[in-house]
């Protein structure tokens, strides 16, 4: 009998997260073809969450909780969740209940079809203008550099083979990017369309700060392209400097009484002057990331568990260190 494990990044969910577990017991006890286990990961929430968990935790046995010991981001909290999946088939939900969970066998279907992955689509988001710009912006930015197929959308509801699952945990670097993790992982990856869902009640905890680290870390993790984009940059301007040089040079010899022109030298300056320190602050968020890197720092800590084993974690690891060498 196959089983499903279900991964849940919670943060600010207090009142929504119990409703999310509820329904997915809800779809799988009337489904006796697959085991399941929930994987429920606090991103070190300021509300009661890990209250809300600990206390369904200790009814349910295959609700399985992960305590961060700080805030690293969802996509971090995603990474600490896969790792203690032990499913044939992995799924990622949200935590606010706007995920189709009516459609979570339509989700899994493909799976059986020789896709790896299946996300859902959603033609109409339910999010804000401001969401809705950011999804846009960072579609574009994962087509253009970490290879995205065009007509292929991103969301946060997703099913996944186990073998995609033991691959992604195989990346040990801080600032994890799951999307791009997924990408380079395998082509095989379809949508399902679907209708996205209100949130329960409250708000999305995830601001236009968050939305721009996950933008940079998406560009700056798993593609070299920005640094060759500032060569190509760096090449042209040159290339205009010089042009502009020359014409300054022939335009004062065939009119000599032409006063030098200040207004221009300062545009020209400042252009190129801008242009260079756009480059160096790119160079400088790679060679940091290098820096992190190379320091070790973790993707995340984890402060308790609740009905996990240790070994259980140990042993995804070992398996992946194992498939890598």
């Amino acid at each position: 009998m196959k089983k499903i494990s279900f991964v849940i990044p919670c943060y600010r969910s207090a009142d929504t997260v119990g409703v999310v577990i509820g329904e997915i017991e809800s779809i799988l006890d009337k489904n006796n073809e697959y085991l399941y286990e929930i994987i429920t990961v606090n991103d070190h929430s300021p509300d009661h969450v890990i209250t809300v968990l600990s206390e369904l935790a200790a009814q349910k046995p295959y609700l399985k909780v992960i305590d961060l010991a700080k805030n690293q981001g969802k996509h971090a909290a995603l990474m600490a969740g896969y790792a203690y999946c032990t499913g044939d088939i992995v799924v990622c939900i949200d935590d606010d209940g706007q995920c189709p969970l009516e459609h979570l066998w339509d989700l899994i279907a493909p799976l059986g079809n020789g896709y790896d992955i299946s996300i859902a689509k959603y033609p109409v988001k339910k999010q804000s203008w401001f969401k809705n710009f950011g999804s846009k912006i960072n579609a574009i930015m994962a087509e253009i550099l970490i290879g995205k197929p065009k007509d292929l959308s991103l969301s946060n509801f997703i099913a996944m083979k186990k073998f995609v699952v033991e691959e992604l945990i195989r990346y040990k670097h801080a600032y994890p990017y799951v999307d791009g993790l997924i990408l380079r992982t395998t082509a095989n990856i379809c949508n399902v369309s679907m209708e996205e869902r209100e949130r329960i009640c409250g708000v999305t905890g995830y601001t236009f700060i968050k939305s721009i680290k996950l933008w940079l870390n998406g560009f700056t993790a798993f593609s070299v392209k920005p640094l060759r984009i500032a060569s190509l940059v760096g090449v042209v301007c040159t290339g205009v400097g010089v042009l502009y040089g020359l014409y300054i040079i022939i335009h004062r010899f065939l009119n000599p009484a032409i006063p030098a022109g200040y207004s221009s030298l300062m545009a020209v300056l400042l252009f190129i002057g801008g242009m260079i320190m756009l480059m160096l602050g790119m160079i400088g968020e790679y060679v940091g990331r290098i820096y992190i890197s190379i320091n070790n720092s973790p993707q995340y800590v984890i402060r308790q568990t609740i009905n996990l084993e240790e070994e259980t974690h140990q042993q995804g690891l070992t398996e992946g260190r194992t498939d890598c060498e």
